[in-house]
């Protein structure tokens, strides 16, 4: 899939339960099943399967502790 923010064809991936939850959270939405996330370790941008930038400005899903 293309990443906006890398600017590039890069994986993504789905989000996994706790990604999820922090998605939730963060954007007030009551589901996020639609949403990927860019593998690339400097990047973790979200997008949904046919929208390249759902959110303005871009939402990172941070990394794990």
């Amino acid at each position: 899939m293309f990443c906006y923010t890398c600017d590039s064809d890069e994986s993504h991936r789905q989000l996994t339960g706790n990604e999820k939850t922090w998605l939730k959270n963060h954007t007030g939405r009551k589901t996020v099943e639609e949403f990927f996330m860019c593998k690339a370790p400097s990047c973790r941008n979200v997008r949904s399967g046919f929208n390249k930038r759902p959110f303005d400005p871009v939402v990172r899903v941070p990394l794990p502790d």
